[in-house]
């Protein structure tokens, strides 16, 4: 009797709803492909989730009907959750996978819970400083955990976790020229250039900042240059903005080859999701962070406050902080080589560049019993938690 070809272990993923959950599951994806494992990318309807799956080839992607939960939707969320929990569970019924990896948000929950029905190992990836609802409810059940933060480990209900850092695409891994970048996006590649980007989304508050800042930056450093991710509601008044103010400035509503965006900037505005971080670390960027300031728990403003502690970032509170004062602290930024270097450096002890092979390994090990590889550092960054106790506290 002819034996059937061997089948490569399947791995589930749950991710999407925002880039910062969906990204760094696509580049644990490309890893567990390297390895021979089938890969399933459980992703939601938005058009985020959907632009980004379109380039990827080999992986399995299914889109499930979950839906945010936000005040007065807890009726429209519920039904969700239950229609993807049928819908993961009938592609499970067509064949179960060996693990699902959840990377948290609204889309990871409930296939986690069909996965689990049909037999697999749950693992998860938290990558904010304080866990999202999803994540902290699978924890109590999930076999592993993995996290960008060292402090998110005491806000997590189990016990095996592990610090691997932040999973980013390959792209992110490799050296980008400055000149060639900017050249690509039609700037000046001998100029600086001022990147402000506010997630996958746009953050008006953060153009709103900027605009208003633009003065006070056409005086101090009359050659910078911007490049300015609007998100697409804001994109031709943004647009429309630098046009009045005479300004140099490329001006998109998204970017998706975003290490081209971080390449060339000389310093970058950015909200602090994590994903967002993660890319800007691996690029050694600097930057002054943004927090998204009704962010769920406030962890955008956390997650800044971590790089802020290792002098790895500036911070600047969206309500706080006037436009010349804003515009003084970007000039000092570009002007000071200094600075950027100090940045730079510290930016280095968040960056792991095998994160999201080391997940991919720790998955494969605990499925084939295989010995998983290590992290890339031994001593990840850790924050004050005094600090942390004293802020969640007035939050």
């Amino acid at each position: 009797m002819k034996k059937s070809p061997k089948q490569n272990p399947l791995v589930a993923i749950a991710c999407g709803g925002t880039g910062g959950h969906l990204y760094p599951g696509i580049a644990v994806a490309e890893e567990l492909l390297r390895r021979d494992c089938d890969v399933t990318l459980l992703v939601s309807a938005k058009d985020v989730d959907q632009h980004a799956v379109k380039t990827l080839s080999d992986v399995d992607v299914q889109t499930i009907p979950a839906v945010g939960l936000t005040k007065g939707n807890f009726l429209g969320f519920t039904r969700g959750f239950w229609n993807s929990y049928r819908a993961a569970k009938q592609q499970f019924g067509k064949r179960a996978p060996s693990a699902i990896l959840s990377m948290g948000g609204f889309t990871s929950a409930a296939p986690a819970m069909a996965a689990r029905k049909v037999g697999a190992k749950v693992f998860l990836h938290e990558s904010n400083t304080i866990p999202g609802k999803a994540n902290r409810w699978l924890a109590h059940f999930a076999d592993q955990a993995f996290v960008f933060f060292y402090e998110t480990s005491g806000r997590l209900s189990m016990q095996n976790i592990d610090t691997v850092g932040m999973p980013v695409r390959a792209q992110f891994l490799e050296t980008v020229d400055p000149l060639s970048a900017r050249m690509a996006l039609g700037l000046d590649s001998h100029k600086p250039v001022l990147l402000v980007m506010g997630g996958s989304q746009g953050a008006t508050g953060v153009n709103d900042l900027v605009i208003k800042a633009l003065p006070f930056l056409a005086h101090s450093v009359p050659d910078l240059q911007f490049l300015h991710l609007t998100g697409a509601a804001d994109v031709n008044r943004i647009r429309q903005a630098y046009i009045e103010a005479k300004a140099k400035a490329v001006v998109h509503p998204f970017l998706t080859e975003m290490e081209l965006a971080l390449g060339a900037a000389t310093v970058a505005i950015s909200r602090s999701g994590a994903s967002s971080l993660a890319e800007i670390a691996a690029m050694r960027i600097p930057s002054i962070l943004i927090p998204y300031p009704h962010a769920a728990e406030n962890h955008q403003y956390f997650n800044a406050l971590a790089f802020v502690e290792t002098g790895a970032a500036l911070l600047f509170e969206q309500n706080a902080v006037s436009p010349e004062r804003f515009a003084t602290e970007i000039s000092e930024l570009v002007k000071s080589e200094t600075l950027r270097t100090g940045i730079q450096s510290a930016l280095g002890k968040w960056h792991v560049a095998n994160a999201a092979e080391v997940v991919a390994e720790k998955i494969i090990g605990a499925i084939s019993n295989r010995t998983p590889v290590q992290a890339a550092f031994t001593t990840p960054p850790k924050v004050s938690q005094a600090h942390m106790l004293e802020k969640e506290a007035n939050v």
